[in-house]
């Protein structure tokens, strides 16, 4: 084999990986959380239950993508912000709106951030 066609070999092999370690680089962002009561994102309504949170950005402006059952629910701008310490359980914040609740933050147990959807007077809900 020629020195040029091994270089082709390798580039293509070295490409391959790289495409691969993105896309694990891209399911890094993403936690479950639960709703317990009816909330709206960005003008849609989520009814309680299972949801996935998924961004893309490292922060701290991100593009949050709120899934459930693997389809799109709403996307919403949102801020990754950095905690002092780990979160102890999974929460949701909420804010009163004109119409009902809007979710506020979410944070993840084990993990030392939230998601900042918004701003204003909040209530929490831990969900265990």
């Amino acid at each position: 084999m020629t020195l040029s066609k091994s270089a082709k070999i390798i580039m293509m092999v070295c490409l391959a990986l790289a495409f691969v370690g993105s896309s694990f680089a891209a399911d890094a962002h993403k936690a479950n959380f639960q709703i317990s009561q009816s909330v709206q994102v960005n003008g849609t309504e989520l009814s309680p239950g299972d949801y996935v949170a998924k961004w893309t950005g490292d922060g701290p402006d991100v593009q949050l993508s709120i899934t459930r059952n693997g389809k799109e629910i709403a996307t919403v701008p949102a801020k990754l912000v950095q905690l002092d310490r780990k979160s102890r359980e999974d929460a949701s914040e909420t804010r009163a709106n004109g119409s009902g609740r809007e979710l506020n933050s979410l944070q993840f147990a084990g993990k030392k951030y939230s998601l900042e959807i918004g701003g204003g007077s909040t209530s929490t809900a831990a969900v265990k």
